[in-house]
């Protein structure tokens, strides 16, 4: 996982597969912060293109992924596929405490 402010969300590209299958992919950005090679380009596919909507330009997210290498005519192609995102901080967590009916009806029968 890492962490940074979401600094650009592109748009989502559509194509066709070798198999004639349809695939769908939206990159998107974080500013990590550091000094060296701040800037990150993350890449969702297929349903998972659509969870970055849910957050805006500047907000502090973490993001889960995977990083894979292919080659392809000699050359090697590498990939950040991003396959969870989450707020960091400000994210307020509500405890729900259960809750019990109590009837206060006729308690003159009670044994105690």
């Amino acid at each position: 996982m890492i962490k940074g402010r979401l600094v650009q969300i592109l748009p989502i590209e559509v194509g066709m597969s070798k198999a004639g299958k349809e695939w769908k992919k939206r990159n998107f950005i974080i500013d990590t912060g550091e000094k060296y090679n701040p800037l990150i380009c993350f890449q969702l596919f297929g349903d998972k293109t659509d969870i970055i909507e849910a957050y805006t330009i500047g907000q502090e997210i973490e993001v889960s992924y995977n990083l894979s290498s292919k080659e392809f005519g000699g050359k090697w192609y590498s990939s950040i596929d991003a396959w969870k995102i989450t707020p960091v901080g400000n994210v307020q967590q509500t405890k729900v405490e259960p809750t019990i009916a109590i009837d206060n009806g006729d308690i003159g029968d009670l044994p105690f």
